[in-house]
Order: structure tokens, then sequence, then C-alpha cells
């Protein structure tokens, strides 16, 4: 098996620079990927912010508008507009 030269700890593992807006949620220290989005779902859960009717979909709050940029996202939408609060 031929090695590639890639090192483990890319893409989800690296940390990433959260924006202003997305530090008000899960602090402004350099985190990976996949504890942003964890530390959002915390967020979403502890506000109640899940839309009854459909789980699927994130009500926003004055903080998650701020990510989202409207009112409402689906769970899909949301890392789309997560890796433009990211760096």
């Amino acid at each position: 098996m031929a090695k590639t030269g890639r090192k483990a700890g890319g893409g989800l593992a690296r940390p990433v620079q959260p924006s202003p807006e997305l530090a008000a949620i899960t602090g402004s220290a350099p985190l990976p990927r996949s504890q942003v989005v964890s530390k959002m779902w915390d967020h979403i859960r502890k506000n109640n912010l899940q839309n009854p009717q459909n789980k699927r979909e994130i009500l926003a709050d004055d903080k998650l508008k701020k990510i989202f940029g409207k009112d409402r996202c689906s769970m899909f939408e949301m890392n789309k507009h997560l890796s433009n609060h990211l760096k």
C-alpha cells in the first residue's frame, strides 16, 4: 500500500477559528469542526430551537440568526452556514 503523504488530523479534526458571531455560542478558542457542530446542537437543544412538527428544522434565536442569516434553517443547511463562520 502506497503512502499518500497526508497526515491524520485534517478535515473534521483540524482546529478552526470561529467568527465573533459563532463564538457567542462555541466560545472564541479554535476547536475542531466536529466540536463546533456539537456545541451548536447543545445550544439548539438547550434553548428548544427544533421545530416540534419537523425536527430537521432549526428555528433561529438571535444568536443563530446572525449565523444563518434567516429565521429558520434545515439541519443539512446548518453546516453550509457554519462554514462561512469558520477560518
